[in-house]
């Protein structure tokens, strides 16, 4: 977990974003979204106000719009559900040339493009900004149990090794003449699958007799990203001040919206 291991989504930078706490931007994570998602629908300056936080942070981060954009591309099979409420949704309908729409469906898209989109930008902005074992750590120093997150640091660990793993044997099929776009071979797929499984259990076996013949009493001890060392330093209020601010606006104008509704 110390190793640096980074994921996708990460884009490496030294902007102050970057340089904050994790343990505070996973916290500040949390209650944005909530107040987010506890936005009453209706309030739509609400959700340009928490889009003009997330763009902010990102200016701050100095993460290019065109990058936040695509790795949005996450959330598109959740849009493509919203768009077919309207059409599936009961109760009252209006009518929108010779489409019948229903209101309740309607609402309901509405409610999950402004804040899902909402959420997911700021998990993205929050993922670009903060590497897996940040993350780790973060958690970690939040009393998140300690066997969570170790199972957690070796699942990010070893997926880039399983996947490289199954494309090799995707090669091997198809050096053997598997033609993956026939469902009659889907049995092959399905029993390769099988045998990745089984791989991937005795290599978790194997990995864990190395670590119990070396000392290992089933928790890791708490590190700093990407050095392999404990860190025991608390966290100063002034960052975690400065790292709560734009969770705390967004409470704000969430609890402001249920004042003027």
């Amino acid at each position: 977990m110390g190793a640096g291991h980074v994921h996708a989504l990460y884009v490496h930078g030294h902007s102050p974003v970057h340089r904050l706490a994790p343990q505070a931007k996973l916290v500040t994570l949390a209650v944005f979204i909530l107040a987010v998602v506890a936005t009453p629908r209706e309030a739509f300056w609400a959700f340009g106000a928490y889009l003009l936080i997330v763009l902010g942070v990102a200016r701050v981060a100095g993460l290019a719009a065109a990058t936040v954009l695509r790795k949005l591309a996450i959330e598109v099979p959740f849009l493509a559900f919203a768009l077919f409420l309207p059409f599936i949704g009961g109760g009252e309908q209006v009518h929108i040339g010779p489409l019948a729409l229903s209101v309740a469906g309607l609402w309901g898209m509405w409610s999950i493009l402004a804040k899902g989109t909402i959420a997911v930008a700021a998990s993205v902005v929050l993922a670009a900004t903060t590497s897996v074992p940040e993350i780790i750590v973060g958690l970690d120093r939040l009393r998140m149990p300690r066997v969570i997150t170790a199972i957690a640091g070796f699942m990010v660990r070893y997926l880039d090794l399983t996947v490289e793993e199954a494309r090799r044997m995707a090669i091997a099929r198809q050096a053997r003449g598997h033609d993956p776009r026939w469902i009659w071979q889907a049995r092959a797929t399905a029993s390769s699958a099988g045998t990745l499984f089984i791989r991937s259990f005795e290599r978790g076996e194997r990995v864990h007799l190395a670590m119990v013949s070396r000392g290992y009493d089933g928790s890791m001890p708490p590190l700093v990203a990407g050095t392999g060392q404990a860190d025991p330093t608390p966290v100063d209020a002034a960052v975690w001040r400065t790292t709560l601010a734009p969770g705390v606006l967004a409470a704000g104008i969430c609890v402001l919206t249920w004042l003027t509704r």
